[in-house]
Parts: C-alpha cells; sequence; structure tokens
C-alpha cells in the first residue's frame, strides 16, 4: 500500500478555506462535483487539529503484475471454512449449534506439522552444580544436562538428567534463561501466550508449580540480572522496552524503573547483557518500532495494567509511525530510564547483524557474543565497538554446526563460550577465542542427526499457496 496521508495540526479556518476554494476550482475548471465528494472535503477540512497524524485517505494498490495465486470459487472446497462461509444465518443465530461445536472441538487432526523433539532456544550454565540449562520453545519445557555431556554421533540423543514441564509449571514459549549461580535457582521468560516469569529452585523436576513468579509485560524476551544491585532486566518485544525489577519481586510488584521511548532507540529488543566491569547494559534489536502516545496509554499491556514503571504497548502505536529501523546493537549506561539516547550503537551493512538474539559478555577481555539467528553465526564484537563496524571474529559454516542460533553463554571459570541452535537441534561448545568455521568441541543433541527442523517459533494464521501447493506459516 501506498503512503497514508496525514494531516497534521493546523488551523482549522485555514484549512476550510483552502478545501472551499479547492472544491470551487475544480467546478470553474469543469469537472463536476458530486455532493459525496463536497461532503467528504468538508469533513476534512473541518477536521479538529490533534497535534497527531491523522488518516485522511488511502490509495488502494496498483493491479499487480506477475504469477498470482488462483482465485478459487467457496464451493470449489468442502473445507469447513468456505462452507461456514456459505452459511447465510439470520442475525443473532449461531451458524452451528452447541453440540455441532462440541463435536468438531473433538475432531482429531488428519496430520500436523509439528516438531515433535526439543528446540533448544536459550541457554544457561550452573558453574556451581557443573549443569547446563536449556529452554526448550516447541515442546515448552526446561532441561537440564551435565555440563560435559557429549552426544555420540552414533546416538539419536542425549536424556536431560532433569526436566521441567507440564500445565503445572506455567511454561510456555520459553525463550531467555538464567541460572543464580549462589542458588541454582532457574529464572525463565515465558514469551507471548503466558505473560510470567516463572522461578523454579534448583531441587525442583517435573510437573510442579514454579516456587514463585513474577508477572511481566507482553512478549518479554530476553533476561539478565545485576547481581550487585539485584535487579533483573527484561526485554519486551511489542512496546520496544527494558523493564528492570528487584531480583526478588513476585507475583505483581511493579518494576522499578523503565527505558523506553524514541530517543532509546530500541527497536523490538530480544538479546540483553550487562558488562558488569563497565556497568554497560547491551540490547540486540531486530529493527522493528513504532511511536507511542502517552496520553492513550493505560499503562500498557493486555489487561489495561495501571501499575508504576509499566511500558506503553502496542496499543498506544501512533498510526503511521510504524517503521524499520535496521538491526542493531545498543548501548546504555546500566542504570539508564525513561527515554535515554544510548551511549552508542553498532549497525550498518559491515556488522553483519541478521535477527540478533541472545547475547553475552567477557567483561575481562571486552568480548561481546552474539547469536546471529537468521545469520546462521556467532558474531564476536568488543565491547567499546560502535557504528558500522565488522566482528571481529565471526563463527559460522558446516563444522561449526550453527545454525539458527539464538542462546549465547559464556562460561568463564572453563573460558568456553555455549550456543544453542533452534535450526538443528543442538547445542554446540567452542573455544572462547574460536572464530572461523570451527568444530565444536562438545555436542549436545535432542534429536537424530538426520531429522528436519520445521523451525516453526510461535506460529501465526497460516496461508495456502494453491499456486505451488505450499503452506505459509508466519512466526
Amino acid at each position: 500500500m501506498k503512503a497514508k496521508k496525514c494531516l497534521h495540526g493546523r488551523p482549522t479556518t485555514v484549512l476550510l478555506a483552502a478545501a472551499l476554494i479547492a472544491a470551487a476550482g475544480w467546478v470553474l475548471v469543469g469537472g463536476r462535483v458530486s455532493i459525496g465528494e463536497l461532503t467528504a472535503v468538508s469533513q476534512t477540512a473541518l477536521r479538529r487539529p490533534t497535534g497527531q497524524p491523522q488518516l485522511l485517505s488511502v490509495q488502494p494498490l496498483p493491479q499487480m503484475a506477475g504469477e498470482m495465486c488462483e482465485w478459487e470459487p467457496a464451493s470449489a472446497t468442502m473445507s469447513l471454512a468456505s462452507s461456514l462461509l456459505q452459511q447465510q444465518q439470520p442475525e443473532g443465530e449461531l451458524a452451528l449449534s452447541p453440540a455441532q461445536i462440541a463435536e468438531m472441538s473433538q475432531r482429531k487432526p488428519l496430520r500436523m506439522i509439528k516438531d515433535n523433539y526439543s528446540a533448544y532456544s536459550q541457554i544457561a550454565v550452573d558453574l556451581t552444580n557443573d549443569e547446563v540449562v536449556m529452554t526448550d520453545e516447541s515442546l515448552f519445557q526446561i532441561l537440564v544436562y551435565n555440563r560435559t555431556e557429549n552426544t555420540p554421533p552414533t546416538a539419536a540423543m542425549s536424556e536431560p538428567k532433569r526436566i521441567l514441564g507440564g500445565t503445572e509449571t506455567s511454561i510456555e514459549y520459553q525463550c531467555g534463561v538464567y541460572v543464580d549461580q549462589a542458588t541454582g535457582d532457574i529464572y525463565a521468560v515465558n514469551n507471548d501466550t503466558v505473560d510470567k516469569l516463572v522461578i523454579f529452585g534448583r531441587d525442583k523436576k517435573g510437573n510442579v508449580p514454579p516456587t514463585r513468579i513474577i508477572n511481566t509485560p507482553h512478549t518479554t524476551y530476553g533476561i539478565a540480572v545485576d547481581e550487585t544491585r539485584q535487579e533483573l532486566f527484561l526485554t519486551a518485544q511489542e512496546s520496544s522496552a527494558i523493564s528492570v525489577f528487584h531480583k526478588m519481586a513476585k507475583d505483581n510488584e511493579p518494576p522499578v524503573r523503565l527505558l523506553q521511548g524514541d530517543k532509546t532507540q530500541l527497536a523490538d529488543p530480544h538479546g540483553i547483557a550487562i558488562d558488569s566491569t563497565r556497568k554497560l547494559l547491551f540490547v540486540s534489536n531486530f529493527g522493528n518500532v513504532s511511536t507511542k502516545d502517552k496520553s492513550t496509554s493505560t499503562g500498557g499491556g493486555f489487561g489495561g495494567s495501571e501499575k508504576p514503571n509499566w511500558p506503553m504497548a502496542r496499543e498506544s502505536a501512533v498510526p503511521g509511525t510504524g517503521r524499520f529501523t535496521g538491526a542493531s546493537i545498543t548501548v546504555y549506561p546500566i542504570d539508564a530510564a525513561g527515554d535515554t539516547a544510548p551511549l552508542r550503537m553498532i549497525k550498518g551493512p559491515k556488522a553483519q547483524l541478521s535477527w540478533p538474539t541472545a547475547m553475552a559478555v567477557d567483561p575481562v577481555k571486552g568480548d561481546l557474543y552474539i547469536a546471529n539467528d537468521t545469520g546462521d553465526s556467532v558474531l564476536v564484537f568488543n565491547v567499546m565497538d560502535q557504528g558500522d563496524v565488522a566482528p571481529r571474529r565471526v563463527i559460522k559454516g558446516p563444522k561449526s554446526m550453527v545454525k539458527s542460533p539464538t542462546g549465547v553463554y559464556f562460561d568463564a571459570k572453563h573460558n568456553e563460550l555455549w550456543v544453542s541452535n533452534f535450526g538443528n537441534h543442538s547445542a554446540a561448545v567452542y573455544p572462547a577465542n574460536a572464530n572461523g568455521d570451527v568444530a565444536p568441541l562438545r555436542v549436545i543433541r535432542s534429536a537424530p542427526m538426520d531429522v528436519g527442523v520445521p523451525n516453526i517459533g510461535n506460529a501465526y494464521a497460516p496461508a495456502y499457496d494453491s499456486k505451488r501447493d505450499q503452506i505459509l506459516v508466519p512466526n
């Protein structure tokens, strides 16, 4: 669709005069003006200024050339959707009876496209107990393995030593994960359908309730903890915000501060990492953002929370301000709050950023590790890099087994880098200074090596391309 025409606040009398002159000019030139057109012009001219863009008109897309999917009449198939669309029921009446709806709800699918194996999302290491912890976005689980586990090439998979999962756990679409090195507690983020951060004690396993929960903004993704200040940092995708909670917060306790606004240049933030030595906060951004209008916000989120420091959600977006700014890494002081501009950014074609997701920092050497999801790579920058700068090192290639990586963890105790790969059911371990197409030191797999990966994360409404006989699945 072409750009929408917007009306910014101007004196009403000037607009009215301009509109009437334009209409009169059209008539004098010889064009005929209908009553409807004059009415529309008058309504536009009388529109009161609001200080925000206002939609005046929409221009339809031009006729598209090239291959198009063929249109089929509703009668061409006997699908449930088409049959329901053909039924013209009187207003107020249900197309189906309650009994029919109940019967349909029990029907089994003819087939499914689903990953039946664990898809590792993000990763952390319990250095005290020599364990590695991973979130499973496919089967809604948290998996715990021995840190030294190494799946043999001939083995189908490695069995976890402990699993958390089931309806009692409140685990769904698990993304970010953090392990408290002092207690062994696991902090795990639910990304979309359950707006909760779930915390489990190290002794927990199976289908058990969380030891503690924190209600979080919608589409929370990444997590980082500053143990010195006892603060917990969370990224929120849709609201392009960073919420900071007390580490020991629970239930409906609000954040202690919020980072959000156009100046922050946060744009669909995902990963987050802390440099405790330099007191810096790093955020990876996919690049999608819109301006939020505080006057229309109810505190953000689904349910209209009025909690302080709660981010303005997508419902507060100003129409017409949605934009793609490009993937980036933004850097802030660790105590940044409000609409604060970043200290610096890494952004541009040389940086090779493509859906940068989880991040990890080596505070001693100053290395910043980035899981570069759709780039099938791990990028390594210096924490002081800025602008359109190339990575210092890149782990990428068939020997490396890096495929759609979404998690990284720097193990300072053993000088190792862990990478969880959403694209091939594996988590791989490398020397911290690894570079190029280097084979891992160890690999943990959740599926046989020859099993394909559907790469379905949080699937939205699918579509069917009848010309190519393909199913399209947006995630």
